[in-house]
């Protein structure tokens, strides 16, 4: 991969794409005016913008670029704050002051949500296994401010680290958070998700093992929580418990830790 700056970067910009090429350990290379589809073309890579207000990874073989962005979350928290229901937080119960482990943190939505249901006392991390991502979402969650403070303030409180999740849940004591949360790509795919494509072009594809699972039940106080296609074969293989919504393209599966 590649890192380059918007068109006409001034030195802080500058200064930015330079520590983010240290920071991933990729190639700094001036624009100097040059289209991106052609930096692509030119040099056959990734090409990771850093412009002003945000930054945006343009993968080789696709036309969309990749970039942090809040939209689903901030109108879920809007729905929160108008006293409306979130189907993702009645299926990991989280209270204020818990913790929660985001195993697979994409675009880190689900977790802007949790933060702003554990509030300040709580603790969120997120695992995301494509570095990539791992360091847009990082930096995104830190940088892009909205009107709403709410959003904010659970933005900044997520920590993101960039591993892939069985590794990270080996590392961590037994209870160590209240609930552990997978969102694997999807077996079946959902067509509607045009807005996932320049995701999946970068998404890490591991398969959820069973050991995730056996691990997860020993970092977990609470519940370990699965949300995965309607069709998905993983809630039976791996023993949760799923609450069918009948309209819904996807369920949660739940396992209570005790039970």
């Amino acid at each position: 991969m590649i890192v380059t700056t918007s068109s006409r970067p001034d030195p802080e910009l500058l200064f930015t794409a330079e520590k983010a090429a240290s920071d991933l350990n990729s190639p700094f290379i001036l624009r100097n005016k040059q289209a991106i589809q052609t930096m692509k073309i030119t040099l056959k890579e990734d090409i990771l913008v850093i412009g002003k207000n945000r930054m945006e990874l343009h993968v080789l073989n696709t036309n969309a670029p990749l970039f942090f962005h809040p939209n689903s979350a901030m109108f879920r928290i809007k729905r929160l704050l108008r006293g409306e229901s979130d189907s993702f937080l009645e299926a990991c119960l989280l209270e204020v002051g818990d913790s929660f482990l985001d195993c697979t943190l994409g675009l880190a939505s689900d977790s802007i949500i949790a933060s702003y249901c554990v509030g300040e006392q709580g603790f969120i991390q997120g695992i995301e296994a494509s570095e990539k991502l791992a360091y847009i979402v990082k930096m995104g969650l830190k940088s892009w401010i909205t009107d709403l403070t709410e959003l904010n303030e659970a933005m900044d409180r997520i920590q993101v680290s960039s591993q892939d999740h069985l590794t990270f849940l080996k590392g961590c004591k037994n209870n160590t958070f209240d609930v552990v949360y997978f969102d694997p790509m999807f077996e079946e795919s959902i067509d509607e998700s045009i807005g996932l494509l320049p995701l999946k072009s970068v998404a890490v594809y591991e398969q959820l093992v069973h050991e995730a699972i056996v691990e997860a039940k020993r970092v977990a106080k609470k519940r370990v929580v699965l949300k995965d296609h309607w069709k998905s074969t993983r809630f039976q293989e791996h023993g949760f418990i799923v609450d069918i919504r009948k309209t819904a393209k996807f369920h949660y599966g739940v396992i209570e830790i005790g039970e």
